[in-house]
């Protein structure tokens, strides 16, 4: 049994991996922060979580509890980072630079000025 859980747990750390790399070449290749974003926040989000559970199939108690408080964090700072990172693009002016790129917020903002930020102080 010991060994299945080893082979399975190789199986994950390479998917992890291949995940991970995905990201990086995404970041990469990607034109602007945006779709930069989409890939970062992808490849933390799967390679890690993949990861976490490779380990967790060999790891004691401990630290199964941990990988699981880890994921827990993950699963919730992830996504709200990449939104924050990218209304701060959005606010500052930063343009799409994807071809076909719409912004389809832009028509709800005010005319006078529709990157000035309405928390401003």
């Amino acid at each position: 049994m010991p060994m299945i859980l080893d082979v399975i747990s190789d199986i994950l750390v390479v998917v992890g991996l291949v995940f991970m790399t995905l990201g990086v070449f995404g970041m990469i290749r990607m034109p602007d922060i945006y779709t930069k974003l989409h890939a970062a926040s992808k490849a933390v989000f799967l390679g890690v979580i993949v990861l976490a559970i490779a380990a967790m199939f060999v790891g004691s108690q401990a630290m199964i509890m941990r990988l699981i408080l880890l994921s827990a964090m993950l699963l919730v700072t992830t996504p709200v980072a990449a939104h924050a990172i990218g209304r701060g693009a959005y606010i500052t002016g930063e343009e799409m630079g994807t071809p076909g790129a719409v912004d389809e917020s832009g028509a709800q903002l005010p005319e006078e000025n529709p990157r000035t930020p309405s928390w401003r102080l």
